[in-house]
């Protein structure tokens, strides 16, 4: 019983926490377009630095996959919440550019690091797919209040900065209800090497590629609705937040669709579909089109994402895929600002998108393939095929609720030792047979 009161407070505490450190990729056009306008710095040099911040968020998770478990959720969600806060509000505070991008950096790995906790956390619940969704809700509905909101303050590039600053120091009192390093959470923790290798690496390797395009659109959507469309800046965040909310719509659809359709279809549709919108957004020329393509983009993104994340959650309880598979996607997302800015200078918005529309076609076919292959099967080789059936897999899968008896998901089989039995004419009676206990020896 005493249990029970913690699990909603534990998730409370992983949304806010994912929330957090998702808000600087969420914020990255209206960061990126001020600090072209409030530093000077050209729209290739905004879009470097905007890399540069969400690299150290990549670094920091893929360090983190193999040591969160050592230092514990609530010490490495503490500190990467205070990274954020000290790293983002010294960037706000100073108009010296080797200042900013220090403390961008800094910030990018406090992010990054909350967003791991976050991620091993979440692979822990009973339903990934929920958990991340609640996440992908808060976040969305957070960026899309502050599209509306940052607009109306001041100028510089110190609003959107401070303003995830602030998002970390509230997060930081619900870091009270996350689990500490303790010994029996250690020893709870199932052990062997990372399962599901081959398709784990195809997943991670996808979703670099389908982030990278995303956010090298979504690095240069501000530019493209204030130049190529010629829209004021008040238009272009209302714009944004009324795609942010058509997020909201789409992943609470997701929620309620759960894994009815499985994985596959809305991985392999959703890229598809995505493909097209970011091919229209990249080539509007008025209000209409950029606002469709917008609008229609930011309501499948969230849905494939919590998709994605759910697939990676599925393939390791522990949580090293998806933080992982959570680093390589921000790999990605750093990548996207400077590779959309390049690409819109080399070949103009319309070629950006022509591109990255094919980009995301190809990469479409691989991540359908792991949605495919690893969907349905047991969690626990074999199980299934010596009579542990469906609720065997379930069981072996939800790593929380297994006892150590159980073999948790990804676990070494045990042998089974084959029995001669005497056929023909000399048959044993069935006394013959028992039951083995530990007290029978050899």
């Amino acid at each position: 019983m005493s249990s029970r009161p913690r699990v909603p407070g534990a998730l409370v505490a992983l949304v806010a926490l994912f929330t957090a450190g998702y808000l600087a990729p969420y914020l990255l056009p209206t960061v990126v377009g001020r600090l072209s306008a409030g530093l000077g710095l050209t729209p290739s040099q905004a879009g470097l630095v905007g890399s540069v911040l969400l690299l150290g968020s990549s670094c920091a998770g893929f360090t983190l996959a193999a040591r969160g478990e050592r230092i514990g959720p609530r010490r490495a969600a503490r500190a990467g919440l205070l990274a954020m806060a000290v790293g983002y509000g010294s960037a706000a505070a100073t108009g010296l550019v080797p200042l900013v991008v220090a403390g961008a950096v800094l910030g990018g790995l406090g992010s990054g690091t909350a967003t791991a906790v976050a991620a091993a956390g979440i692979a822990g619940q009973r339903d990934p797919h929920r958990a991340s969704t609640l996440g992908l809700l808060s976040v969305s509905a957070t960026a899309g209040a502050l599209y509306l909101t940052l607009p109306h303050l001041a100028g510089g590039h110190a609003p959107p900065l401070l303003a995830i600053a602030c998002a970390a120091a509230l997060v930081w009192p619900l870091t009270g209800r996350l689990p500490s390093a303790t010994r029996g959470n250690r020893e709870a923790a199932p052990t062997g090497t990372l399962p599901h290798r081959r398709a784990g690496a195809v997943l991670a390797g996808g979703i670099l590629c389908w982030s990278l395009a995303q956010n090298a659109l979504w690095g240069v959507s501000g530019r493209i609705g204030l130049t190529q469309a010629g829209l004021s800046e008040v238009t272009v965040g209302a714009v944004f937040a009324v795609a942010l909310g058509a997020g909201l719509v789409g992943v609470t659809a997701a929620g309620s669709l759960g894994s009815r359709l499985g994985r596959a279809v809305p991985i392999g549709v959703g890229t598809v579909l995505i493909a097209g919108c970011v091919l229209l957004s990249s080539s509007a020329g008025d209000l209409a089109s950029f606002a469709t393509g917008e609008v229609l983009w930011n309501a499948l993104y969230p849905v494939v994402l919590s998709y994605l994340l759910g697939l990676a959650a599925s393939l390791d309880p522990r949580g090293r895929w998806a933080v992982l598979v959570g680093a390589a996607s921000s790999l990605g997302v750093a990548c996207g600002p400077v590779t959309g800015s390049l690409l819109s200078e080399g070949v103009g918005y319309p070629g950006m998108g022509a591109t990255l529309c094919a980009l995301l076609l190809l990469v479409a076919i691989p991540m359908t393939a792991v949605a495919r292959h690893v969907s349905g099967r047991p969690l626990v080789p074999g199980s299934v095929r010596r009579r542990g059936g469906a609720a065997g897999a379930v069981l072996a899968g939800t790593a929380a609720a297994t006892p150590p008896s159980v073999p948790q998901m990804g676990a070494t089989e045990q042998e089974v030792t084959p029995i001669p039995v005497p056929v023909g004419r000399r048959r044993l009676a069935k006394s013959a047979f028992r039951l083995a206990r530990p007290s029978d020896r050899g």
